[in-house]
């Protein structure tokens, strides 16, 4: 016989009866789960999913004759033993799925833990045999679990299940399935004090993945798992930095606003460092890759999308963007501190780089910024440039890439200006007084040009 999942109402003198019948049924319900084979067995289960699905805990007791523990008990024993064989797994997954999220059901999801079952949810992701599909919920079902209180998101960490959910997350080719996952990397870096730091660190070990959507999920995540954290790893420097050579703006954008966030900790030092050495790739590391490209493609015209060069405009643009915001808040701090890295040299390597033009256009908005508020760059500046040069840069930073020939840009790239300590501490300046306007309040910081100085 098959469950009906059918009650017929009783009468309170006929309830005895009714409860002995309906004790009967469920008994010969699991005798036959008991005896019968996976065809017999998927059949009861995707009737189960069709007639329980949304039902709370004492409704599926009501169900099953308060012994709706014994078909859990019985759905997880077989989900053990044959996961590895994909076997019914869909069916498995969404019928213990109704168990596990039925309101005022927690004691399933204890059960389903006393029986193993979030190892097995695990090490269903890691296994390569299996459909996303199935994959995917696994994912949902840990996504309860996690979101069933503290303990519980506790006991997937202590089963290794950052490294696996953040594996998966680099290796699956689903972004429907990848957001869900970081639904649930991000459940487990709030209220979980104790594995919080495992989190931020699995998401800072994704950075170096190379599924773009995993690397801008992770990013996403590490804004608000940092401010969970409160601090700064080290190790996050070199990974956020190393993720501007990619091809993809979405991950450029998100990396760059972990950068922003990332400059009121104690690794601000770092990331302004990191960030002008990057606008001067070396020579070794340049040759090396046009080498690789030039090997597998044959052709020159891919020199646009080299990965150092896509690095040093993405660099080149989020120093702009920190300064957009300095200057904002009326403050000059950050902009000396970069003027000592000698960012002006590096804008002006990355201004000639004929290769790469977007290189060119960020670093001269950029350069254009310290030029209009500090004379001693203006003075260094227009000395190493030229007159000519200059004035064209004066007239439109913006476009300058346009309008100069191969001699001016090599005149940049190969600049030797270094502005000494000495200097910058006799160009204090007054800082220009002025107010912005209220169409560059509302210009986004992704689109960001620098503001032509107050005129006394």
């Amino acid at each position: 016989m098959s469950w009906q999942w059918i009650h017929s109402s009783s009468t309170p003198d006929m309830t005895s009866i009714k409860e002995q019948a309906a004790v009967s049924r469920l008994i010969s319900f699991l005798q036959e789960w008991d005896g019968t084979g996976k065809v017999t067995r998927s059949h009861i289960l995707e009737n189960f999913i069709l007639a329980n699905k949304g039902k709370t805990g004492p409704e599926l007791e009501m169900e099953f004759s308060q012994g709706a523990s014994l078909f859990l008990a019985r759905i997880t024993a077989w989900l053990r033993l044959t996961y590895m064989y994909g076997t019914c797994l869909d069916q498995q997954l969404k019928s213990i799925g109704i168990f596990l999220s039925a309101a005022n059901g927690q004691r399933y999801i204890i059960e389903f833990l006393e029986i193993g079952g979030v190892l097995t949810l695990l090490e269903i992701l890691g296994l390569k045999q299996l459909k996303e599909e199935a994959k995917k919920e696994s994912i949902k079902l840990l996504q309860i679990i996690a979101s069933s209180g503290r303990k519980f998101k506790e006991i997937i960490c202590e089963s290794y299940g950052v490294r696996s959910i953040a594996e998966f997350l680099a290796t699956s080719k689903s972004e429907e399935t990848q957001e869900q996952v970081q639904i649930l990397l991000d459940t487990l870096g709030h209220g979980n004090p104790k594995y919080q730091m495992q989190v931020y660190k699995g998401l800072i070990a994704l950075l170096k993945c190379t599924s773009p959507k995993a690397q801008q999920l992770s990013l996403q995540t590490l804004r608000t798992i940092q401010t969970i954290v409160g601090k700064a790893h080290p190790s996050i420097v070199g990974s956020v930095l190393g993720v501007l050579h990619s091809l993809h703006l979405e991950v450029q954008y998100e990396a760059i606003q972990l950068i922003k966030d990332l400059m009121a900790y104690d690794v601000q030092p770092a990331i302004l460092q990191g960030l002008v050495a990057l606008l001067k790739p070396s020579r070794q590391e340049t040759a090396r890759m046009q080498a690789k490209i030039l090997e597998e493609a044959g052709t020159l015209h891919l020199m646009e999308s080299l990965p150092v060069y896509i690095q040093q405009a993405a660099a080149a643009k989020a120093i702009g963007i920190q300064l957009y915001r300095i200057l904002a808040q009326d403050s000059r701090e950050l902009a000396e501190e970069l003027l000592f890295l000698n960012v002006v040299h590096g804008l002006m390597c990355a201004m000639g780089n004929k290769d790469h033009t977007n290189s060119q256009r960020q670093a001269s908005i950029t350069l254009e910024f310290f030029v209009q508020n500090f004379i001693v760059v203006e003075n260094y500046v227009k000395e190493a440039m030229g007159e000519k040069l200059f004035q064209l840069f004066m007239q439109d930073a913006t476009n300058l890439y346009l309008n100069m020939d191969a001699v001016q840009a090599d005149i940049l790239a190969s600049n030797i200006v270094n502005i000494p300590a000495d200097f910058l501490a006799r160009a204090k300046m007054d800082w220009p007084e002025r107010e912005s306007s209220p169409e560059e309040e509302m210009q986004p910081e992704d689109n960001y040009t620098s503001p032509k100085p107050a005129t006394s």
